[in-house]
């Protein structure tokens, strides 16, 4: 991994992987958004985390408490000192939310694959259909959520009207208001298109190269040039899961001090009585 990132221990290569499929001290987690794929093929030994399943409470939009937390990361045989190695499809869409959310209940040792299944397919690395494995229930005991990394709409509307940095991490079309939705992607609920005021359109694939790979860290500090370490930042994006990506790349490899990650989103304020919308290419 590249040394120039920030912080380049959270980054693991395919070969390191690779190396480690039977290293007791390490849990290898898929989470993808098509979970069908784990069925057609994972790396052996890895468990998989179904974003929606396993993290959303089903009930409450919201995650599932820390208690449920704590049941999954036991069932999965995940202690608190395990070293949980994440990777996924979508350019590690999945893979940085699942990472998130292991950050939000303070899991220490969270690494992902650089490249995720995209990088292990061209590197001709082997799958596995075998079942997912079993391992022996741990103990885990979970932090509570931390407010440090994650923002509901009351505090993005004060960050917003205090011209505070926002990054909208969606297509462009989804940012200027042409869009409803991803393009291929069913509408989500959102009854209004556009951006929430003040957000910069900086759009998550500028973060990665065609291998899935994360661009280096000279191109990503290029790219956020414009911006403050030091000050807070927000992203979002329609759910969170995108945003998750930009918030990990903020983060870790170029060492902001302080981002949140948004995870209502786009489906949430494009929805919300009362709060402004502003659709075109400028911020607004």
């Amino acid at each position: 991994m590249s040394a120039n990132y920030v912080h380049p221990e959270v980054l693991v290569s395919t070969q390191w992987v690779a190396d480690h499929l039977h290293d007791p001290a390490v849990r290898i987690v898929e989470s993808s958004e098509d979970v069908l794929l784990y069925t057609q093929g994972h790396i052996a030994g890895a468990v998989m985390i179904d974003w929606q399943l396993d993290l959303q409470d089903a009930i409450v939009r919201d995650y599932i408490d820390k208690t449920a937390f704590e049941k999954l990361c036991s069932s999965k045989g995940i202690s608190n000192d395990t070293n949980v190695v994440f990777y996924g499809d979508k350019n590690n869409w999945w893979a940085c939310y699942a990472f998130w959310v292991f950050k939000l209940y303070g899991h220490k040792n969270c690494v992902l694959m650089d490249g995720g299944r995209k990088k292990w397919e061209l590197d001709q690395r082997p799958w596995t259909k075998e079942p997912e494995p079993t391992y022996p229930a741990t103990r885990y005991r979970a932090s509570d959520p931390d407010p440090r990394i994650r923002a509901f709409r009351d505090e993005v509307l004060a960050h917003c009207r205090a011209r505070r940095p926002l990054i909208d991490v969606r297509s462009t079309g989804e940012y200027t208001g042409e869009l409803q939705h991803m393009p291929e992607y069913p509408q989500e609920g959102s009854l209004r298109t556009g951006h929430i005021p003040g957000a910069v359109s900086i759009p998550w694939p500028k973060n990665v190269r065609e291998d899935g790979t994360f661009k280096p860290a000279e191109e990503l500090a290029a790219i956020y040039q414009g911006y403050n370490k030091d000050e807070h930042t927000i992203a979002y994006c329609r759910i969170g899961e995108r945003s998750s990506l930009t918030w990990f790349v903020l983060t870790y490899l170029l060492g902001f001090q302080s981002v949140k990650n948004y995870d209502g989103s786009w489906t949430e304020w494009g929805n919300i009585v009362g709060v402004p919308i502003v659709k075109g290419n400028e911020p607004g």
